[in-house]
Order: structure tokens, then C-alpha cells, then sequence
């Protein structure tokens, strides 16, 4: 798993106007965006989706993705909702701050 590559991603992305554009514009331009980075096939789908939830579980930290949700436009509370849907629907936190011991259940670290 790449976690610094995905975090260095999200954290260009919060901050430059420039990677928004051309994460916006989908397609190709996103594709190509997306490759530039040394992400696993698991985390380039997660992010190419917009999946809070799987990169939250990925490791990604919760800091960056709340700065990616509304340029995807989750609100706060279907934010924090989709990381508990993560935990529920793909497992523990698997790296990262976040990386939890427990198994599925609703308590989520932090949320």
C-alpha cells in the first residue's frame, strides 16, 4: 500500500487549484492526473471515486479527506457517515493513525 502517496495526493489536491481542475475534468485528464502518483489499483479506484469511506480505511488521514469531501460535495455529516460506512462495509482502519484493533463494530476512531 501506498499511504504516503495517497496522502501527498489529497494534500496537492486541498491546497492547488490546478490538480482540482484537472481531477474535476474526470476522464482522461483525471487518469492521467491519478498515474503520476505510485498508487496500488485499490487506491486509485478509492480516490478516483471519491470513496471516503475506502480511503478512510485505506489509512488516508482524516484531516486530508475532510478537505476532499467538499470538493466532492459531502456535506460534514455525510462525511463523517461515510467513514463509518467504510468501517462497516470494507473493515478496520489497515494503516495509518487511524489503524484501529477492534473489529467492525460502530465506533470508529476519532468519529
Amino acid at each position: 500500500m501506498s499511504l504516503y502517496a495517497m496522502q501527498k495526493f489529497l494534500f496537492a489536491l486541498n491546497r492547488e487549484q490546478e490538480v482540482q481542475r484537472r481531477y474535476a475534468e474526470g476522464g482522461e485528464t483525471r487518469a492521467t492526473l491519478l498515474g503520476a502518483y505510485d498508487f496500488t489499483d485499490e487506491e486509485r479506484e478509492a480516490i478516483d471515486a471519491g470513496d471516503i469511506g475506502k480511503l478512510y480505511v485505506l489509512g488516508c488521514n482524516g484531516q486530508l479527506l475532510m478537505h476532499f469531501a467538499p470538493l466532492l460535495g459531502i456535506p460534514w455529516a455525510d462525511y463523517l457517515e461515510a467513514m463509518r460506512e467504510g468501517v462497516r462495509k470494507y473493515g478496520p482502519v489497515r494503516a495509518g493513525i487511524y489503524a484501529m484493533t477492534t473489529g467492525t463494530d460502530e465506533k470508529v476512531a476519532g468519529i
